[in-house]
C-alpha cells in the first residue's frame, strides 16, 4: 500500500510529517529521513485495528487483513 505524504519545514526547524488521506496523523523529525521514517511508524499506527474500539461481542466480528 503506498500514501502520499507532505513534509513541511516547521516554524521550530524540525521537519512536519504528515498524509493527507488519514486525518490526523502527523508527526516530525530533526532531518527529512527521521521525519519519514517516524511518519511510516505513524501510518502503521494509525491503520492498526484495536479490538476493544469495536463495540460489540468477540464472536459477532473477526479482524481480517486485505492488501491494495
Amino acid at each position: 500500500m503506498k500514501f502520499k505524504i507532505i513534509l513541511e519545514k516547521g516554524m521550530d526547524g524540525y521537519i512536519v510529517a504528515y498524509c493527507p488521506a488519514l486525518k490526523g496523523c502527523v508527526t516530525q523529525g530533526r532531518t527529512e529521513e527521521e521525519a519519514i521514517e517516524n511518519i511510516k511508524e505513524a501510518i502503521e499506527l494509525y491503520l492498526e485495528v484495536d479490538p476493544q474500539d469495536i463495540k460489540r461481542p468477540a464472536e459477532e466480528f473477526k479482524v481480517c487483513e486485505v492488501a491494495l
